[in-house]
């Protein structure tokens, strides 16, 4: 198949554009390089299957011939990162909203199968465990940045629902936890690489706020995977996926746990989020998955363990 990738020079992208082309898939990628990178799609350049061009969602015309030529779109292209979000507010709502909007509109037109990235910050400040694709969402307040980029991955969900009923657009909405892998840069704010890279060089490990916050951590080829298999699901046409680990640990001891694993002798330092970001930073203490839907419909279940999801990026 011709399959086209938005923000496939990307961490996750890029893993799927990989698996894409050992299938025997002719790839497209569009991508503007604001967060991703020429490194990380630079082993598929020589492969006559695949095919790259730089490219902003937000210019329809640029990308309509990429659009109208696919057999699958995967949409990954959005603003990503705690760090980017909040220093780009305005930005990260054209991306998400206004890009998503082009990428469906596009695809209805020929009703292409389409796969659309959401993410965990749209559960927002609910604290009800674990995060079912059904539950009420919680925000704070519009002068937090961070809210922006929740309320916009809520509206591209809402995008995607909308195109399914009223147009019959065979789209699924995946909503991603925390996936980590090789490629992955702690330049936009990620903790795992970020904390990998502070203990190698034995400088100190800076975990923001108080350390008790719990995330969950998944492998990038775990995820690409059951993106792969959902994409090709009839019975996933419509719906919202959690996709993720249920694996939880602290801020703080998975800082230890890295600088045990790297052998290091940094220091673990708190740094407190005003400091780190800005005063009107808000952020959720626990984010853990419900992935009993993604079970049920492709038989989902993460295979990497926190320990040799670490090794991996070591």
């Amino acid at each position: 198949m011709k399959i086209l990738i938005t923000g496939g020079a990307g961490f996750i992208g890029s893993h799927l554009a990989e698996k894409l082309l050992q299938k025997k898939n002719q790839v497209f990628v569009f991508d503007d390089l604001s967060t991703g990178s020429r490194g990380n799609i630079r082993p598929f350049i020589k492969n006559k299957r695949f095919f790259f061009k730089k490219g902003s969602i937000l210019n329809i015309k640029e990308l309509a011939p990429f659009v109208k030529k696919a057999d699958q779109i995967y949409h990954l292209a959005a603003a990503v990162g705690v760090k980017h979000i909040i220093e780009n507010p305005l930005k990260t709502l054209l991306t998400n909203i206004e890009g998503t909007k082009n990428v469906l509109e596009l695809a209805a037109k020929s009703k292409t199968p389409i796969l659309i990235t959401s993410s965990s910050e749209v559960y927002g400040k609910n604290s009800s465990l674990p995060f079912k694709e059904t539950a009420d969402r919680t925000y704070g307040s519009v002068y937090s940045e961070r809210w922006g980029y929740a309320l916009s991955k809520s509206v591209d969900e809402c995008l995607a629902l909308a195109y399914w009923k009223k147009q019959r657009l065979p789209a699924v909405v995946v909503r991603l936890f925390n996936t980590v892998g090789p490629r992955q840069t702690g330049r936009y704010g990620m903790v795992i690489p970020t904390f990998i890279a502070q203990a190698k060089e034995n400088k100190p490990i800076t975990v923001y706020g108080t350390g008790t916050q719990m995330r969950c951590f998944s492998h990038v080829e775990d995820i690409i995977k059951a993106m792969i298999k959902l994409m090709n699901a009839s019975k996933a046409r419509g719906e919202i996926i959690n996709l993720g680990s249920t694996e939880s640990i602290s801020m703080m001891d998975l800082a230890r746990k890295i600088k045990k694993m790297t052998q290091s002798t940094s220091r673990i330092v708190k740094i407190p989020y005003k400091k780190a970001y800005s005063s009107t930073f808000e952020d959720m203490q626990k984010r853990i998955p419900d992935l009993k839907k993604a079970h049920a419909l492709i038989g989902y279940k993460p295979t990497y363990a926190l320990d040799n999801i670490i090794r991996s990026m070591m």
